[in-house]
């Protein structure tokens, strides 16, 4: 089954967001690589692409896990949580419907 994986950061995250994104992002693609990442992305703080100084509010990652508690662990261990970028996080599970 999918989970939804919606995070919120703490207030100006950005400088701890750069420092832990390179961890983050090979767990990311080690889902990917499994065929189990549906999609992952940053929400930016503005409305832009390129949000620049003004960072990212939250984060939201969409995969297959065997249940809410593997999940919950995968999201538990993200390096944004150990390195304080990660404010709450909250794990759902997510159906897909469309497309």
């Amino acid at each position: 089954m999918y989970y939804a994986i919606i995070s919120q950061d703490v207030p100006n995250s950005l400088e701890l967001r750069q420092d832990a994104r390179p961890a983050h992002i090979e767990r990311l693609l080690a889902l990917k690589d499994q065929g189990k990442l549906l999609v992952a992305g940053p929400h930016p703080a503005i409305d832009s692409d390129d949000p620049g100084e003004a960072g990212f509010s939250g984060s939201l990652v969409v995969a297959e896990f065997e249940s809410l508690v593997a999940a919950q662990a995968w999201a538990d261990a993200d390096p944004y949580v150990s390195a304080g970028v990660y404010e709450r996080v909250i794990v759902k599970p997510y159906k897909v419907v469309l497309p």
